[in-house]
């Protein structure tokens, strides 16, 4: 009997010991939301070429691409009756950061 009591003292002393304070949790703080952009769609590429050139057919076929990280997109679209993507078009982000805008309007009106 004396032997297992010899035997559990150790342990119950390390039990004690383990008994610490959890250490208060450090406040962290909370990011900031980013601002991200409306994805580049052929409705919202037709909606942005029907205000830059308001004379042009309407976009029947748009496709937009964009890199990862990329401040810029690449669209090609086709006019009126056209089915084949003829034309093209850069995207870039507006004075604000919170849209699309056309980069060259004039050019991209005068094709």
């Amino acid at each position: 009997m004396v032997k297992k009591l010899a035997f559990l003292l150790p342990v119950f002393l390390l039990a004690a010991c383990g008994e610490e304070p959890a250490p208060a949790p450090a406040p962290t703080a909370t990011p900031e939301p980013v601002a991200t952009l409306p994805a580049t769609d052929q409705d919202l590429f037709a909606e942005l070429l029907a205000e830059a050139c308001p004379d042009l057919e309407p976009v029947n076929t748009a496709v937009c691409r964009r890199g990862m990280g990329a401040t810029t997109v690449a669209c090609d679209y086709g006019l009126g009756e056209d089915e084949f993507m003829r034309n093209d078009a850069t995207l870039v982000v507006n004075e604000a950061g919170d849209g699309w805008m056309i980069q060259d309007p004039e050019a991209v009106c005068a094709q």
